[in-house]
């Protein structure tokens, strides 16, 4: 049974910082793409930022370049999401997803978590 399960969502002010982490189970960690994705309220869940199976590969989307990074530790088959300088736009909830193929279309991941809750205050 594959769970995939996240941690480190909150509420942050502005200019704040969280480190989202995921932690797999279930699953050959290693062989599969990740990936975040993020749904605020009356919104589509939209991309966030992915990560190749071995790490070698990552993209955001542009509305979090050069404040959120993705990373994976394989070995103990987890993936994080570092979020600097946020925004109130960045609410949302941000779910972790786990993929045989790297794509930024949330219809492409097998597995999905339950999400975790992110709120920027202003």
């Amino acid at each position: 049974q594959v769970q995939l399960v996240e941690s480190g969502g909150g509420l942050v002010q502005a200019g704040g910082s969280l480190r989202l982490s995921c932690a797999a189970s279930g699953l050959t960690f290693s062989s599969y793409a990740m990936g975040w994705f993020r749904q605020a309220p009356g919104k589509e869940r939209e991309f966030v930022s992915h990560i190749s199976s071995s790490g070698g590969y990552t993209s955001s989307a542009d509305s979090v370049k050069g404040r959120f990074t993705i990373s994976r530790d394989n070995a103990k088959k987890m993936v994080y999401l570092q979020m600097n300088s946020l925004k109130p736009e960045d609410t949302a909830v941000y779910y972790c997803a786990a993929g045989t193929v790297l794509t930024t279309k949330s219809p492409g991941y097998n597995y999905w978590g339950q999400g975790t809750q992110v709120t920027v205050s202003s």
